[in-house]
């Protein structure tokens, strides 16, 4: 999987479906994508949140990415709009100073963020599984799509993949079968909790489902919240 900066939390279940969970350092970074972006909620409506990056080229990789030198000052003033944004959320006094943490980590490189990030908000999550970085798998890294992940299968000894139910169109069951791999796709329930009085907005950033909702609650969403086909 792409690495993301607080993803929704299909991520998330789907790491917590898996015995191991690659995520991609070494793919080409996707500028109109995800990765370095996402969804709060702020006053009854969706908003963007950006990482800022330093200019470079489009053909990088994401481990070759850098936040930009004006994230020092941006990621304060993202702090003070999540803070603001749900400091009367019931859950903001346990998951505000996760934020903080790891906002305030002390990175440059893109990936390395994300990465810590990701292992901090599974840690707060009661999430184990085991997470592997793909440029550490022994394996061709030139290879690309299906035939990326039937080798990175393979590499790991794996006889199931899951992989989000929006890959339903990439990947052949055919061609996993052929190689003795078993090929599925999660797909996330349709979900709904209060956001303070306003119309529910789904599919938010982690940082929303942890505002509103306990641990207990997120962890009944990432047992049975979804359903594999």
């Amino acid at each position: 999987m792409q690495p993301y900066i607080f993803p929704y939390i299909g991520y998330f279940q789907l790491i917590n479906a898996v015995d191991q969970f690659v995520v991609y350092d070494n793919i080409q970074f996707t500028k109109k994508g995800w990765i370095n972006r996402n969804r709060i909620l702020v006053n009854g409506k969706d908003e963007y949140f950006t990482l800022p990056l330093k200019k470079d080229s489009d053909y990088l990789q994401v481990v070759d990415r850098k936040l930009a030198d004006t994230f020092q000052t941006e990621k304060q003033k993202l702090l003070r709009k999540i803070n603001e944004a749900y400091k009367k959320a019931p859950c903001f006094s346990t998951v505000f100073p996760l934020i903080e943490s790891i906002l305030n980590r002390d990175a440059e490189n893109l990936f390395e963020f994300i990465y810590h990030s990701l292992l901090m908000t599974c840690n707060f999550l009661g999430i184990h599984t085991e997470i592997i970085v793909s440029s550490t798998i022994d394996m061709d890294h030139q290879l690309k799509s299906q035939d990326k992940v039937l080798a990175i299968c393979k590499a790991l000894q794996a006889g199931q993949y899951i992989n989000p139910i929006g890959g339903v169109e990439l990947y052949s069951k055919e061609i996993f079968n052929g190689h003795n791999i078993r090929l599925n796709f999660i797909r996330s329930n349709a979900m709904e909790y209060p956001q303070f009085k306003n119309e529910f907005i789904p599919w938010l950033s982690i940082v929303d489902v942890m505002m509103f909702n306990s641990t207990e609650q997120i962890g009944t969403y990432l047992q049975s919240g979804f359903t594999i086909i």
